[in-house]
């Protein structure tokens, strides 16, 4: 097999047969077991550029704004590097976690063969469908750990709550709304025959409904609507917003109440109530979970930068000169080893290939806490 060796100018070049080869990637910083590249880098701001204007931002706030996080994208790289690990030492597995959210994609996706789901992935992320794969693990991995040994330690005391609840109580004055899920079965182009075999299957569906069977499932499932890929769910309405055909069924039911298949120009429309929000002073016990977002969300980046700053202390990390982690831990030595003293080390070129990073990635959310760049990811 050809290998890479990390040469003591710390660059890695291929040692191929020919005289052609040539430096692959400049390695700027090793942590833990693995590496950070200066093509890294460059690919993450490429990224966070690409996002950006994708999203129609005017170029002066691209620029502006890659001034601003091009300082933190080193600190990121090695907060995720050191999040991982701390994930294999605490033994944590997500590998049904990640079967089952692949599977939900590929539903969502319509795509049964596997080979056309794969080239669907790599059409919509720019990456082949392992690298995806990995990177999902990978943010998965660092999920757990942010929720493990971080969010889920703080605590918010009911007195707390309640304090804040007597203080803003016009934050919590509710209008009537009802907050819908759907699932539609189309009958766009179809016959008789047709037309009759999607009745027949709305009202299985609503009659499963009706005895229990999850709706956001059925929905993702089972629907033809675009909603279905969110599970069905339509959000909140008030009195008006919704047609009369379904308003006069749904309005005055309770939460969890499912219509029988509604005749649409579109097809057969089922609905779910998912909730009914009365108007007026919602109670504490109603807001309690709005509240702790609001209370702890402030609380939560200070945590999860002591948590880092933590792990930075435990890891073995090194920078070449240069290159600056605005995240660094006061007091460690980060210092570039003489590369004297230093053993070749080896890697494969498919593992320095692996380092270049995707044009987007969509579903897969950024660490909690920390700054990433909110144009990174989209689900």
């Amino acid at each position: 097999m050809k290998r890479c060796t990390v040469f003591l100018l710390s660059v890695v070049v291929c040692a191929a047969a020919d005289i052609q080869s040539s430096i692959v990637e400049e390695i700027v910083a090793k942590v833990n077991g693995d590496i950070i590249t200066r093509g890294d880098l460059t690919h993450a701001k490429k990224e966070m550029e690409d996002a950006m204007r994708q999203q129609g931002a005017p170029a002066v706030t691209v620029e502006t704004t890659l001034k601003e996080r091009e300082p933190d994208i080193l600190r990121d790289r090695i907060d995720r590097i050191l999040l991982i690990s701390k994930a294999k030492d605490l033994n944590i597995n997500v590998d049904s976690e990640l079967t089952k959210y692949m599977a939900d994609l590929q539903r969502q996706s319509k795509l049964a063969d596997p080979e056309k789901f794969q080239d669907y992935v790599k059409q919509e992320t720019g990456m082949p469908f392992e690298d995806f794969k990995s990177e999902t693990k990978n943010t998965m991995l660092t999920q757990h750990v942010i929720r493990q040994e971080v969010s889920g330690k703080m605590k918010l005391d009911k007195a707390t709550q309640q304090k804040y609840y007597d203080e803003h109580k016009n934050e919590f004055i509710r209008e009537e709304k009802v907050y819908l899920r759907e699932i539609l079965i189309s009958t766009a182009g179809k016959d008789a025959a047709g037309l009759a075999a999607s009745e027949r299957k709305a009202k299985d569906l609503s009659a499963r409904a009706k005895k229990g069977e999850r709706f956001p499932e059925m929905a993702r499932d089972n629907s033809d609507a675009i909603t279905a890929k969110n599970y069905g769910e339509l959000g909140g309405f008030k009195k008006g917003e919704l047609s009369s055909s379904v308003e006069d069924q749904i309005w005055e039911k309770p939460r969890g109440f499912v219509t029988d298949p509604i005749k649409v120009d579109a097809g057969f429309l089922i609905i779910k109530v998912d909730e009914h929000q009365k108007a007026g002073q919602a109670e504490l016990s109603e807001v309690e979970n709005e509240i702790t977002e609001k209370l702890m969300e402030p609380k939560l980046q200070p945590e999860v930068r002591a948590f880092l700053t933590k792990l930075r202390q435990e890891a073995f990390l090194q920078l070449k000169p240069g290159f600056v982690d605005t995240g660094a831990a006061p007091g460690k030595d980060t210092t570039w080893s003489d590369p004297a003293t230093l053993k070749p080390e080896t890697v494969t070129k498919a593992e320095v290939v692996t380092k270049a990073r995707h044009k987007k990635l969509l579903w897969v959310v950024p660490v909690p806490g920390t700054k990433a760049a909110d144009t990174s990811t989209s689900k």
